[in-house]
């Protein structure tokens, strides 16, 4: 059987390695300023994805920069749909400027792991896709309710799973104020998304098989070994025969 996956990153975050990152993932999910990012960062990320043919992705977050977006923030509803649409805006500005296309949006941080079980903040994401009116692809886990209401509301939507983090039995990921939390060994990750590419099962923190489904796979940009965590990745793949596009 041919697998064929897309290997996606974080970048614009500011870490310095976004130059480094393009040559091996496939698609990017650029900060637009909600925890972290600005017009000049997503400009360089733009060129710079523009150069490698990697499809380019918006990652909203919440507005905290702070916290890295990381923190579940208390916020209205009305505020938030302000925040992503203006964030989302801004990028596509951009975009058009650079002569280049959103292919997809990808919530950050805590608001990703909320949009996967509070309905509430889902539909907020939703209904900003809405808003926008272009054919946008949305990253989402297996088995969220952010994949329940995307779907309910004709948005295209395309499973990801986490490389470089390790999942409970519900398939919500460790937090990471658990040691456990990141994969930070080569061999590791790659089993690790190996079994799931192959198997769609993925082994939890107490080694149950789990089903997911993926067809793309996130390795967080601002993790310290980013780069040769993605390199090794992509070249044991393909020396498997599974194709990253």
């Amino acid at each position: 059987m041919i697998y064929k996956i897309d290997i996606n990153v974080d970048v614009g975050e500011g870490i310095g390695n976004d130059p480094q990152l393009m040559p091996y993932i496939s698609s990017c999910n650029i900060a637009c300023g909600g925890h972290a990012g600005n017009a000049e960062t997503m400009r360089e990320v733009v060129k710079l994805a523009k150069q490698y043919g990697v499809k380019i992705g918006a990652h909203p977050a919440f507005p905290d920069k702070e916290n890295f977006g990381r923190q579940p923030m208390k916020i209205s509803s009305a505020a938030l749909y302000k925040s992503i649409k203006t964030q989302i805006r801004s990028l596509l500005i951009i975009l058009k400027e650079e002569h280049a296309r959103l292919y997809h949006i990808k919530p950050h941080g805590a608001l990703y792991n909320l949009a996967a079980t509070d309905e509430k903040i889902a539909i907020i994401i939703i209904e900003v896709i809405k808003s926008i009116a272009l054919p946008i692809k949305l990253y989402v886990p297996y088995k969220s309710v952010i994949a329940d209401v995307a779907l309910k509301n004709n948005i295209s939507i395309i499973y990801e799973a986490f490389a470089d983090r390790n999942y409970n039995d519900d398939l919500t990921l460790i937090s990471r104020n658990n040691a456990n939390a990141l994969i930070k060994d080569e061999n590791e990750l790659y089993n690790h998304v190996y079994n799931m590419i192959t198997t769609q099962n993925v082994k939890t923190r107490f080694g149950k098989e789990v089903p997911i489904k993926a067809d793309t796979f996130c390795i967080h940009g601002d993790n310290s070994d980013a780069v040769y965590l993605v390199k090794n990745l992509r070249l044991k793949l393909e020396e498997k025969g599974i194709k990253i596009s």
